[in-house]
């Protein structure tokens, strides 16, 4: 059906970027994405990027294609940066319709072609090295096969198929809550601030059955519709197909208490209209890599730099535990945010037992708390392009990911925008 040199599998934030930089650095790419449009949850539940700023400074710690796309979005007036409520760092508030058209942009360059539509249901494999991947399509199943793969899917499908080592959520291991957003229409904002919003809630939770006591309703770039991140559907395992189809239901159903606690209980609100809800709900955490690095919450929590990262994270530890809060803890370990960052190193996206294989953006080597930091959304893109670089340069070497000069990589990164 299709050979080359590198593929993508998963068009989300790190996918699109890895297969950008892929292309970009040589390699005759394929980006394989199951649904109809390319931004993954960015597009699909979210509306805000975070991570490009530490809190508590203004220069940016993540560059490169992120904020390439950011800058796309800044020109078309679709984008907009905002302080965040509890202090996670400026954030890049976009439209999501303009997303999509601009990783559609992004992703038209010369040897890169994008499959959407397309379902990997299987990999294949030759002596622990992973060659290629069964899809399924509207014209049936096929076989794609590459040097070089980068497992973009947020559920680690590739590896985990691939038989490389895992962490995974099971009967005793805690993973995030899941969310479900919603935008609302004809809101004043300003009625209500952030702090009265959530003694409201606190107040009203037993009476509408809220599950979660905070959480966001922030401006658009569209004139008095609010995008809302509060729902909170816990103790799911995101793995299991009956656990998620009911979590997707439940979603909704918290959407449904949630507005009418805001047009009966909040000013500003009494006129609102539901304008949508996220398109699949959002998990934060299901399959995470046990790479040839494990990054851990004393890596986070100490600032720690390495010697081979590929990219920096200053997000603080944000934990949707089950329970009505979210817990936060800052890089540097201070109580407050502090402008520390520290380093990912390109360990965590090698696989231990399979060769040919990259992993970018959620799914990569981490703990569960280091997850909640260095899961946010600059992070994701700063891997893919990591990935997507190191594929094309393994391709061009002739070598496997897991054997390439770590400071060529990071030296193409910082030609092409990386701050490292």
């Amino acid at each position: 059906m299709w050979s080359g040199d590198v593929v993508v599998v998963g068009g989300g934030s790190a996918g699109c970027a890895a297969a950008v930089a892929a292309a970009r650095a040589g390699a005759r790419t394929l980006l394989i994405e199951a649904t109809g449009f390319l931004g993954g949850t960015g597009a699909a539940v979210l509306d805000t990027f975070y991570g490009f700023y530490a809190p508590g400074r203004a220069d940016r710690v993540v560059g490169g294609i992120g904020w390439e796309l950011c800058e796309r979005l800044f020109a078309w007036d679709q984008a907009f940066e905002r302080p965040n409520t509890y202090g996670a760092g400026t954030g890049v508030t976009y439209e999501p319709e303009a997303l999509k058209l601009a990783w559609d942009e992004l992703t038209a360059e010369p040897g890169l072609q994008t499959l959407l539509h397309a379902t990997v249901t299987d990999v294949l494999m030759e002596a622990g090295r992973i060659t290629g991947v069964v899809v399924e399509t509207k014209a049936g199943r096929g076989r794609i096969l590459a040097q070089v793969l980068v497992d973009a899917t947020g559920d680690a499908e590739l590896a985990w198929r691939a038989g490389a080592a895992l962490e995974r959520p099971d009967g005793e291991q805690r993973v995030q809550p899941l969310t479900a957003t919603f935008r609302l229409g004809n809101v004043d904002l300003a009625a209500t601030p952030t702090k009265e919003l959530h003694r409201l809630m606190r107040e009203a939770a037993a009476e509408f059955g809220l599950p979660r006591t905070e959480g966001s309703a922030h401006r658009t770039v569209l004139p008095n519709v609010v995008h809302t991140n509060m729902t909170r559907v816990s103790d799911v395992n995101p793995l299991d197909p009956w656990q998620l189809s009911e979590a997707e239901r439940e979603g909704r159903r918290q959407v449904r208490d949630y507005v009418r606690f805001l047009k009966e209980r909040v000013p500003g609100y009494a006129e609102a209209y539901l304008l949508g809800v996220s398109t699949r709900i959002g998990v934060r955490e299901s399959r995470r890599l046990v790479g040839r690095y494990v990054l851990t919450r004393a890596d986070v929590l100490t600032a720690r730099r390495f010697p081979d990262e590929i990219a920096q994270c200053g997000a603080p530890i944000e934990d949707h535990a089950a329970g009505s809060s979210t817990i936060w803890k800052y890089v540097g370990g201070a109580g407050d945010p502090t402008g520390s960052t520290y380093g990912v190193p390109y360990r965590c996206l090698l696989p231990r037992e399979v060769t040919g294989l990259l992993v970018a953006g959620r799914c990569l080597s981490a703990t569960h708390d280091a997850h909640a930091s260095v899961r946010s959304m600059a992070q994701c893109m700063a891997m893919g392009q990591a990935a997507g670089t190191a594929a094309a340069i393994a391709v061009a070497s002739g070598r496997p990911p897991a054997d390439l000069d770590v400071e060529v990589l990071r030296d193409e990164l910082r030609k092409n925008g990386a701050l490292l």
